[in-house]
């Protein structure tokens, strides 16, 4: 008996294929092999919204190989993954090579063990059909809303805009917290903190203290008192408070707290965890990474006890069991966690090392003991001031518990305090005033802006990573590092009796990876808030999100679902038509040219946001200015973009000849008295010096840079041009350049170029070699105004079977959808589908 396993990924199939034995042969789809069809929507929205499939043309030739390989078996068996999606791949697969849905067994398994892997294939089930529904409405949804909402966007504000039903709620997050940042208004108080020495009945010093007033001041003048007062004042120890206290460890990972704890612990993004988890997962070493349970299996709680028996003792297990807290958790059955307990550390590289044994620690210390603590809580009393303290905490671990293995949580707060008595004297050794900013709202960076898609209800485990990485691609979020400014405060000190008080400096505001809107996004969010407001909102995205659980679950039809979307949505599409440009990109009157008295107005236009001079009237052409780094539109002040038209501006002459040699011997350089102008472009400010000669300004104001700083800029890119150049071939346009990614070739008349393998040496290859591999490489992606000009006329092409058809069209229309290879390959449910959506019809 033959017997074919399809699963999702080849490194998968390798691990399977071993434990299964000779009989089985185990074969990868590489993920999705059919979606709805590029051309057009795609989707027929009169007639239940039946989407129309096509396999993706780098799939037809694997979908060749299983149709050959699934006729020559006697059982087919679909693995892939057990989550919505997987299902989905699994009814598509099972459409695709004409299995019959009915009798083509399903397996899954949420770890790649021998023993997960023989127990999946001993309890087969078939394709659920609720769970593909499911996940078919999501696409079909998500497919409705980016088709009609991005032409919108297209026309309205910029060529080449997306938009998407999570992408557009996850930008919106990000745009309304910056707004928020700027909208914050600093103030500040006075934090008292220090030190004082415990005295003994001779008043000699036995013990520090680190004490802190938990009330603050408003003024200096106040802090100044406070502390004048102490230092005549007699400091006794009034209250003393011990408690016991206990830390209970945190339930295994699930995906977006994996992401969270990764990006703090690890310093890695929402796409290097999912991809490195991969990985761990189909090498058999966790179990399946995209879930929003926190369940442990009865085996994986009795291997941990053991585990932690044998290694710690019996004292610190304490087996538990953790509740999903969403109560529409449907991605998975069990919580990440490793597939051995007993396996501390993996080989390999060494990231998947990293994360393999944050996994493991978290899954194995949610199965210990509580950590047992003593909490003491110290008040100390000022005789001048009998209605103020200065308090002292301390915390001490007397049962580590679950902290033998994971306390990357223990706070680094204070430890034993020195023994005391009620009564007992102190002085102080240094008693400090800091005058304290309040800080305005935290930027996203990638695990928070998870955390708080997950606690809205908005998307799922498997879309958080693609949804911030989408957002990212498209240009509407940038993750970057952003230095902070320095800023002045008070400083009030009491040593030795003695009250100062002086002005010191911190670096304030400073940013790292977090994600930050473009202007582009703030005005896509404000016009699509403004016309979509009630279909975008947080609120009514969640609740899509839940309706999807209800289909999964068999109680609700997915067309009935998708039907109460449209009828709201498709209304606000065509009164967004009317709209105008002006209005949906916001452009924003600055007032008059204090000199020609023109309009002057700040726009977005293709290369980002600009300022415009003069109306256009008249045959009298406007002049332009892009904005600069850091400059936001709708915070562009008159003064600010008059500034703008200052550029071009001419920096100073070369002083001197400056001139670099590459390895074939060209030259590049720059002449002696030749004018260095500093301009501003659509991509940036830059040093123009010499016919098509540029230099980038990265790090300086193009309206303040000096001739030295420029000169220095200039000869540096003079010499990185002519270090640029590994190989040339005499005679030809082939060339071998050093790029950001190590040597490349290139010709540089088709701009074709061709990929050099690390362990290449460049220098070696002939010119043989180099032209071959330019043959075979891809053709260069049109890039600009070329690019942009392709794209409408795309666009426009897709957007054409959706214009409005008469009867006798629409009948024509559908007449060769009948003759086409997905409409024989309809199934029942299509059917009965169809003929439901009928009597809608009919009945209406």
């Amino acid at each position: 008996m033959t017997n074919l396993v399809i699963v999702e990924s080849p490194a998968k199939a390798k691990t399977i294929e071993k434990y299964l034995g000779k009989d089985f042969t185990v074969r990868s789809s590489y993920g999705h092999i059919r979606d709805i069809q590029k051309k057009g929507m795609g989707i027929d929205l009169e007639n239940g919204f039946l989407p129309n499939y096509e396999i993706s043309s780098d799939k037809k030739k694997n979908v060749t190989e299983l149709k050959k390989l699934a006729k020559a078996s006697d059982t087919i068996w679909l693995a892939t993954d057990e989550d919505r999606e997987g299902e989905a791949i699994a009814w598509h697969l099972a459409e695709a090579l004409n299995l019959d849905i009915k009798t083509t067994k399903r397996i899954v398994f949420h770890e790649i063990t021998k023993p997960a892997i023989q127990a999946a294939i001993a309890n087969p089930r078939t394709v659920d059909l609720d769970l593909v529904d499911a996940q078919q409405a999501r696409r079909i949804l998500d497919r409705i809303v980016g088709f009609e909402l991005s032409p919108i966007l297209w026309k309205k504000i910029r060529t080449g805009l997306s938009a998407g039903r999570v992408q557009s709620v996850a930008v919106r997050l990000i745009v309304e917290r910056e707004k928020e940042v700027e909208a914050f208004e600093s103030n500040f108080v006075f934090r008292v903190q220090g030190q004082l020495k415990l005295l003994d009945k001779s008043g000699n010093p036995v013990g520090d203290l680190d004490v802190k007033r938990t009330a603050t001041f408003a003024t200096e003048e106040e802090a100044t008192a406070f502390l004048e007062a102490v230092a005549k004042a007699n400091l006794s120890v009034v209250s003393l408070e011990e408690k016991p206290a206990k830390r209970t460890p945190k339930a295994p990972f699930t995906t977006s707290t994996l992401q969270q704890e990764a990006s703090s612990k690890l310093g890695f993004s929402v796409k290097q965890t999912m991809m490195v988890a991969q990985r761990l997962y189909e090498s058999g070493k966790i179990t399946y990474m995209r879930t929003d349970s926190v369940n442990l299996s009865e085996l994986a709680i009795a291997q941990a006890k053991e585990t932690i028996t044998s290694e710690y003792g019996a004292k610190y297990s304490e087996s538990r069991r953790y509740k999903t807290k969403n109560a529409d958790a449907q991605e998975a059955h069990e919580a990440i966690r490793p597939t051995d307990f007993g396996v501390e550390n993996v080989t390999g590289e060494r990231n998947e090392q990293r994360l393999y044994q944050l996994i493991w620690r978290r899954a194995i210390a949610s199965q210990m003991a509580d950590a047992q603590l003593k909490r003491t809580t110290v008040d100390v009393g000022i005789d001048l001031l009998p209605d103020d303290k200065l308090t002292a905490k301390g915390e001490v671990v007397i049962f580590d518990g679950f902290l033998k293995v994971y306390d990357f949580d223990a706070k680094d707060g204070s430890g034993l305090l020195p023994p005391m008595t009620i009564g007992q004297a102190l002085s102080v050794t240094e008693l400090g005033a800091k005058q304290s900013y309040s800080r305005p709202p935290a930027r996203y960076n990638e695990a928070s802006l998870v955390r708080t898609l997950e606690e809205m209800g908005i998307g799922r485990p498997s879309t958080y990573a693609p949804t911030i990485d989408t957002v990212q691609q498209r240009g509407y979020v940038i993750k970057e590092d952003r230095e902070g400014k320095p800023r002045d405060y008070r400083q009030i000190t009491l040593v030795d009796g003695k009250v100062s008080a002086e002005t010191l400096s911190e670096m304030a505001g400073t940013e790292k990876n977090k994600l930050f809107p473009t202007d582009i996004a703030g005005i896509v969010t404000n016009f699509l808030t403004k016309h979509f407001g009630d279909i975008l909102d947080y609120q009514f995205t969640a609740k899509v999100e839940g309706k999807f659980d209800v289909i999964a679950e068999g109680k609700m039809q997915w067309q009935d679902m998708l039907s109460e979307f449209y009828t709201q949505f498709h209304p606000r599409v065509v009164a967004a038509e009317d709209v105008s440009r002006e209005e949906a990109g916001q452009a924003r009157s600055l007032g008059n040219h204090p000199e020609s008295g023109k309009p002057m107005f700040v726009k977005i236009g293709r290369y980002g946001p600009y300022v415009q001079v003069g109306d256009g009237e008249n045959e009298e052409k406007p002049t332009f200015a892009s904005l600069m780094p850091g400059q936001k539109m709708d915070l562009l002040t008159l003064e600010q973009a008059l500034d703008l038209f200052k550029l071009p501006r001419e920096v100073g002459e070369m002083p001197e000849t400056f001139k670099a040699k590459a390895v074939d011997g060209s030259e590049f350089g720059v002449e002696k008295g030749q004018m260095i102008i500093a301009k501003q472009g659509p991509f940036g400010p830059y040093l123009e010096y010499g016919v098509k000669m540029y230099a980038p300004i990265k790090g300086f104001d193009p309206l303040s840079i000096t001739l030295e700083e420029s000169v220095a800029l200039v000869e540096n890119k003079i010499q990185a041009d002519a270090d640029k150049i590994v190989k040339t071939f005499p005679g030809t346009d082939v060339k071998i350049l050093k790029g950001r990614w190590g040597p490349y070739i290139t010709d540089v008349t088709t701009k074709k170029n061709a990929k050099i393998a690390k362990d290449e040496d460049a220098l070696e290859l002939s010119l043989e070699e180099c032209e071959k591999r330019l043959e075979e490489a891809p053709e260069p992606k049109k890039r600009g105004r070329a690019a942009a000009k392709k794209a409408p006329a795309k666009k426009a092409a897709a957007k054409k079977p959706a214009a409005k058809k008469t009867p006798a069209k629409k009948a024509a229309a559908k007449k060769p959808a009948t003759k086409k290879p997905a409409a024989k390959k309809t199934t029942t449910r299509k059917v009965a589908a169809k003929k439901a959506a009928v009597k809608k019809i009919d009945a209406k």
